[in-house]
């Protein structure tokens, strides 16, 4: 076999195809060291294009004479810009970390219009970067397709010169990492780091130069005979750029992974570990997620135990001593201790009203917490509901997600010397005492602080009924609120006997939405029940706390919710959906999530309460559908057991159906305790055509007595619908366990379409139920949208299924799609779409944090 001449070249195509090539620059005292760089990686490739004919116009702040001594051609087109500084280089051997993050800094808003600009000018029809990352940006705010060719990334590079040169300096990672993400793939070059941040790689051979030596001379210098068969493999750049030209034609050579900002934690932590002392034990810094807010960025929270805990205590931590507990890396405990210690202070310097925020949070944390008792601090979640929802109280399999939003709650016993007795509205009144304040209560009918006697508890030695404290907190609506967290003390004296001797100060500070469907008031339950407990040395198993956490709200607070809130914000797991039969809390398994999906939750800004009155009325319409199912059973029973030896009963049955296992089946459907133990196959079987569309509240309790609800009460003049309210939760079982098996299944469109599918058969049960809204309508029918446009283009799908969440009748949507950034861009036009159509910018859920169970309990001193 002959040896090849280094010679081939790509071949020509029959557009003439203009390239886009930015190289990254360096600003060095030995400016050859880039211009090498260049010669090696870029030469060859550009050469090759230029040999077949294409136009590359090479952005770049390098001398001319790198490309010009090897290229003579008038398709070679050199501008000189320095876009991208690379690292500032003190000599050939020292960065100047500081220098590099300066420079980087430099306003970007211009350099973005000017190069969009620019590209449409030269007709650009492919953007190649040489690591170059507002070259990525550029291109995709000009709708041109773009490629990186490189082995390092400069989002890799500089997570380790923040951590030298200074935390103000982070957002430069997150920008830049997005930048890149914006690109189709990566041509990967051999001896590349760790990056992360973008889509999809494809790995090219060695770029090397042209073969300038004949056959004879290389032989010569091998020191290899001409009988000898020898191949010597020259790659050149044509592999490069015949994967430049083709895509620039149309070809695609992308895939499905995730990337961008769901991928920035992985470009950070490689970033900043790779460059770290060797046998240091470092994870996340603490500056990555304080800052990932600051593009406009989401990621997910991460599930726990990623912070370097000395460093992060150094860092917030300053006159406030952990004595138990683990902060489990997250930032948001991490702002919650801050105020607490104080260190709160100076940190808004903008409009007045974060300054007028500023000072009544301090104003409250003075005259709630001192500084001289132990303080207990609790963390809950709320949760996003993918499947199950309002089927919960009928005992279905629901599927979970506990998300990245939070309640704290900080609670210190004040034994009798030390008794804070006050009453807010003497408090108000007095100027010599602070004004006790909160957040929101301006915006709302809600008083701003709460308190009252522990003896208002108390009836004689024991304490007050559940009906009794319903009514205390509903006199005033100013303070019915303070059910939520008062509820929890009343509930641990009434069930576990607890005694409560000393004053208790609770704070209580929620980052999660009310009236969003996404479990606010279970956050603040959970989170203040864990935080008493605690206080007090209670040991309540999670699973036990829920279910206690759940009483507050179905008799003190008065609404007659499900258990899955309060068991997902106590037992839930980051990034895994909580599996549980509510018959009553039965958690089967926590289930990863596919590395491949993703679930989000939209808002559509209509309040969702489960207080109200369309909630209550359909948990009672399926209350009444069991008790007919219950009473159907009995009524078929008793026929099957007298006329045993009759061919055909009364009612229609031909009781061979009753023969040997039929007769246990009608006794257990009789004697039926959850509505989803009924199977979809026996409800349409036997029980639909039995139970009415509506009934009259009189009709029903002159015909059965009652519905056998123990949180809801029947009005006699009023009409509630019953077939649909129960039908959806036989129905909902049968999907959520479809669900859940899909769930893990191999991965394909199939699949994920399946998925889709049943969320939104979901949806529309939801809205047989009666429980829809225009506002979750609208969000559902704009993921349809979306996901019919991309099928009618040929486009691979983004988003597959969206679903209204928890009790309906608003709140939100929950929608399920690819990990990918083109599903996070699709999530973010319909966000825009519905502020068109609505006028309201609705809030995206994402991401996903431990429960109270999992994050226990932190008790620290000043």
């Amino acid at each position: 076999m002959g040896i090849g001449n280094g010679d081939d070249h790509v071949s020509a195509s029959r557009k003439r195809i203009v390239f886009a090539y930015y190289i990254t620059g360096m600003v060095s005292a030995t400016p050859l060291a880039s211009s090498r760089s260049i010669r090696f990686w870029i030469l060859s490739v550009v050469r090759h294009l230029i040999d077949a004919g294409h136009d590359v116009h090479v952005v770049t702040g390098a001398p001319d004479f790198v490309f010009t001594t090897e290229i003579q051609s008038p398709n070679l087109h050199i501008r000189k810009v320095l876009l991208d500084c690379g690292a500032v280089q003190a000599d050939a051997l020292t960065v100047d970390r500081l220098a590099s993050l300066e420079k980087v800094l430099e306003p970007r808003g211009s350099i973005l219009v000017t190069e969009v600009e620019w590209l449409n000018s030269i007709k650009a029809d492919l953007v190649v970067s040489d690591v170059v990352p507002v070259a990525c940006r550029a291109a995709a705010d000009a709708g041109i397709r773009s490629v990186c060719v490189t082995n390092f990334s400069w989002d890799f590079i500089y997570a380790e010169y923040v951590m030298a040169a200074g935390y103000h300096h982070r957002s430069i990672v997150w920008q830049i990492a997005e930048d890149y993400s914006q690109c189709e793939f990566l041509l990967r070059l051999p001896g590349y780091c760790p990056m992360p941040a973008f889509r999809d790689v494809i790995d090219v051979p060695l770029v090397v130069r042209r073969l300038h030596k004949s056959r004879m001379e290389v032989r010569k210098d091998l020191g290899i005979g001409n009988e000898v068969k020898l191949v010597i493999f020259n790659f050149g750049g044509q592999v490069a750029a015949r994967i430049l030209q083709d895509t620039a034609v149309g070809r695609n050579y992308a895939s499905e992974k995730f990337s961008g900002s769901r991928r920035l934690r992985d470009a950070i932590v490689l970033g900043y570990q790779l460059q770290r002392s060797p046998g240091r034990d470092v994870s996340i810094p603490d500056w990555y997620r304080l800052a990932e807010n600051e593009v406009g960025l989401h990621p997910a929270l991460p599930s726990g135990g990623q912070i370097e805990k000395g460093a992060l205590m150094e860092s917030c931590i300053e006159d406030f001593e952990i004595l138990h507990g683990e902060l489990h890396g997250l930032s948001d405990t991490v702002a919650f201790l801050k105020s607490l210690s104080g260190l709160g202070q100076g940190i808004y310097s903008g409009s007045s009203t974060e300054k007028r925020q500023l000072r009544d949070h301090m104003l409250l944390l003075v005259f709630l917490i001192g500084r001289s008792e132990e303080i207990f601090v609790a963390r809950a979640p709320g949760r996003l509901d993918v499947m199950g929802g309002i089927a919960d109280y009928s005992g279905s399999l629901v599927l979970q997600m506990p998300i990245r939003e939070a309640c704290h709650v900080a609670v210190q016993r004040n034994p009798p010397s030390k008794h804070k007795l006050w009453k807010h509205a003497l408090a108000r009144q007095n100027a010599d005492e602070p004004t006790p304040v909160s957040y929101g209560s301006e915006l709302s009918n809600r008083a701003p602080t709460f308190d009252m006697d522990l003896s208002d508890f108390m009836d004689g030695d024991q304490p007050i009924t559940y009906e009794k404290a319903y009514k205390y907190f509903a006199q005033d609506p100013s303070q019915k609120w303070a059910a939520y967290v008062a509820g929890t003390i009343l509930v641990l004296m009434s069930e576990l006997g607890v005694c409560f001797k000393d004053s208790i100060s609770v704070l209580v500070s929620s980052a999660v939405p009310e009236g969003k469907g996404v479990s606010s008031s279970a956050a603040v339950e959970v989170a203040t029940m864990s935080a008493i407990a605690a206080a007090h040395g209670l040991n309540i198993l999670p699973r036990d706390l829920a279910l206690l956490c759940q009483k507050v709200e179905n008799h003190i607070v008065g609404a007659p919710c499900g258990v899955m809130d309060q068991m997902t914000s106590a037992c839930g797991e980051a990034n895994k959906l909580l599996a549980m039969v509510c018959q009553p809390a039965e958690v089967k398994e926590l289930v990863a999530i596919p590395t491949h999906t993703r679930f989000w939750g939209i808002d559509s800004g209509i309040r969702h309460s489960v207080g109200g009155a369309d909630y209550g009325s359909v948990r009672i319409g399926t209350f009444m559908g069991r008790k007919v199912i219950k009473s159907t059973a009995s009524v078929l029973l008793s026929e099957s057991l007298t006329n045993r030896n009759t061919p055909q009963s009364d009612s229609g049955i031909n009781s061979d159906e009753f023969e040997e296992h039929g007769i246990e089946l009608l006794r257990a459907e009789a004697s039926l305790d959850y509505l989803c133990n009924l199977s979809t196959q026996r409800y349409e079987a036997v029980y639909a055509k039995n139970i009415p569309e509506q009934m009259l509240g009189e009709a029903f309790l002159e015909k059965y007595t009652d519905h056998d609800d123990s949180v809801t009460v029947i009005d006699s003049k009023c009409e509630y619908g019953v077939r649909a309210p129960a039908k959806h939760p036989i129905y909902e079982n049968f999907r959520v366990k479809a669900f859940k098996s899909l769930l893990t299944a191999a991965r394909t469109d199939e699949q994920l379409s399946s998925l889709g599918e049943l969320m939104y058969q979901c949806h529309y049960s939801y809205n047989d139920c009666g429980l829809g809204s225009d506002g979750t309508d609208r969000l559902v029918k704009l993921v349809q949208e979306m996901q019919h446009h991309r099928l009618s283009q040929n486009e691979n799908g983004s988003l597959f299924g969206a679903k209204i969440t928890g009790g309906g009748s608003g709140g939100s949507v929950c929608i399920m799609g690819k990990n990918c950034v083109q599903s996070s861009q699709d999530i973010l036009e319909i966000q825009q779409r519905y502020k068109v159509a609505t006028g309201f910018l609705p809030h995206i859920f994402e991401g996903s944090s431990p429960g109270a169970g999992k994050f226990g309990y932190l008790k620290g001193e000043f």
